[in-house]
C-alpha cells in the first residue's frame, strides 16, 4: 500500500506546527486541504493518526508515519547534497537526544570530531530518550535501553559509573554511625526530576526501600554536584566529576568501594545516511575513551 507523500508531510506538519491553520500556513494550503489530507490517511491506513488536542499530539500510530516522515526528509536532504543541489551554505541538521551528565561530561567532544553538521540536543533522561526517538522527535539517542526501537539500530557504548557522594561534614554528621540503608532512607537526597529515581534504586540495592522524601530537585548536571557539594544533600555522581572533588576534600565517599554503572547505548535510524554514520562513528569512538568497557 503506497502512502502518499503529500499526505505523510502534512501530518508531520501539523504535528509539527502543534495546529490544522498553522501547518496550512506553514504549507501554502487552506486549512480545509490539510484536514482532508489527515482524513484520507487516516482512512488509507484505517488508524487515528493524531489525538485533536491543542497542540496536536500524534497517536502511536501517527507516531510511526512522523518518524517515516522525518527520515524521508533526511533523506531527501541527503540525496539533494549528494548531488551539489543543496542550498547554498545550508547546514546538515542532525536532532538526538542525550542524557544530562553525558551531555556535562562526554557526549560535546563527540559533536566536535563532526564539523559541518548542525546539532539539534534534546536533554532527557537516559531510561525516556527513547521514547523521542520512538516518537520520530530525533534521529539517534544516547539511551540506557538495549532493545532498538522500531526502524532503529542499537550499538553499546560502555558503562558510566555513578558514586555515592556527600559534603564531608553532611556525611560525618548525618551518615556516619548507622547502617547506609537507613542513614540515606532518612537524609536528604538530590534528585534530577521527578523521573530521576536513581538515588532509589542505590538505596533498594543496599537492601532499603527507598531514599528520604526530603529530596531537592537539581535538572541540570552541573547543578546537581554543586548540589551535593553544598551539603544539600547526598547523591549519585558522575565518577569523572566525583573525582576531583573527591581529591581536594569538597566531597566524601559514603561507601568506598560501592558504586552503580549505567550501561549507555547509541540507537539511530536505519539510514543509509553520510551525517547519520559519521556522527555515529565519532560518538562510538568517544565514548570507547570515556566509558567503562
Amino acid at each position: 500500500m503506497d502512502l502518499p507523500l503529500d499526505q505523510v508531510r502534512t501530518l508531520l506538519a501539523v504535528v509539527d506546527e502543534g495546529t490544522f491553520d498553522a501547518a496550512a500556513a506553514a504549507l501554502h494550503v487552506t486549512p480545509s486541504a490539510v484536514s482532508q489530507r489527515v482524513k484520507a490517511l487516516e482512512q488509507r491506513t484505517g488508524r487515528v493518526l493524531l489525538q485533536r488536542t491543542k497542540p496536536v499530539r500524534p497517536t502511536e500510530s501517527g507516531a510511526v508515519l512522523v518518524r517515516y516522515a522525518r527520515q524521508l526528509a533526511r533523506l531527501e536532504r541527503d540525496a539533494w547534497g549528494e548531488l551539489g543541489l543543496s542550498g547554498a551554505g545550508e547546514p546538515t541538521r542532525v536532532s538526538v537526544a542525550v542524557n544530562a551528565d553525558s551531555l556535562a561530561t562526554w557526549f560535546l567532544p563527540a559533536l566536535s570530531r563532526v564539523p559541518g553538521l548542525c546539532f539539534e540536543l534534546h536533554r532527557e533522561d537516559e531510561g525516556h530518550t527513547a521514547v523521542l526517538l520512538r516518537e520520530g522527535l530525533v534521529m539517534a539517542a544516547v539511551t540506557s535501553s538495549p532493545d532498538p526501537v522500531p526502524g532503529c539500530t542499537a550499538r553499546p557504548l560502555g558503562r558510566m559509573r555513578y558514586l555515592p557522594v556527600a559534603e564531608p561534614e553532611f556525611a560525618r554528621t548525618r551518615v556516619a554511625g548507622r547502617p547506609l540503608p537507613e542513614a540515606l532512607a532518612a537524609e536528604p537526597v538530590i534528585v534530577f526530576d521527578r523521573k530521576d529515581d536513581f538515588q532509589d534504586g542505590y538505596v533498594r540495592r543496599l537492601g532499603g526501600t527507598s531514599a528520604a522524601p526530603l529530596r531537592h530537585h537539581v535538572p541540570t548536571s552541573e547543578g546537581f554536584l554543586d548540589a551535593v557539594a553544598a551539603g544539600l544533600g547526598w547523591g549519585m555522581v558522575p565518577e569523572v566529576q566525583a573525582h576531583p572533588l573527591l581529591a581536594d576534600g569538597r566531597l566524601s565517599l559514603l561507601a568506598p568501594g560501592e558504586w552503580m554503572d549505567v550501561t549507555l547505548y547509541w540507537q539511530q535510524w536505519k539510514l543509509d545516511s553520510p551525517a547519520l554514520a559519521a556522527l555515529a562513528e565519532a560518538v562510538t569512538a568517544t565514548a570507547a575513551g570515556a566509558l567503562r568497557g
